[in-house]
């Protein structure tokens, strides 16, 4: 059973070393007026105020919302935005990811999704 295990746990490393991972690109903010006009930049786009519009967030008032925001808070935003992944996931990177966690969990016996894994309970 600890060898199935190991081997559980060595299958699912090789697939994260062979996994692309998403390279992160960012700017160091050094001025509190360019954060506020960098954000206003970023709620100014089509594809970020459709987004806002999908969930339900009038992007009008989530601009009101940004310009409220203190200096150390728009600092805090703008690094958030660019701490994330330049490129995304992507679908493939979404799809491995729901795979493995779905095996993950019929492997310790919380589910059964796939029939070819057993659980170890």
């Amino acid at each position: 059973m600890i060898a199935y295990f190991r081997r559980c746990v060595a299958a699912l490393l090789v697939v994260n070393l062979l996994a692309p991972h998403a390279a992160h690109a960012g700017l160091i903010a050094t001025d509190a007026t360019l954060d506020h006009q960098r954000l206003g930049q970023f709620l100014e786009r089509a594809d970020v105020q459709r987004e806002l519009r999908a969930r339900g967030v009038d992007p009008a008032q989530a601009r009101e919302r940004a310009a409220a925001l203190t200096d150390a808070e728009a600092a805090q935003v703008v690094s958030n935005i660019d701490q994330l992944p330049a490129g995304g996931v992507g679908i493939i990177g979404a799809i491995l990811i729901v795979f493995l966690v779905l095996l993950l969990t019929d492997i310790l016996g919380y589910t059964k999704v796939f029939p070819f894994t057993k659980p170890m309970r």
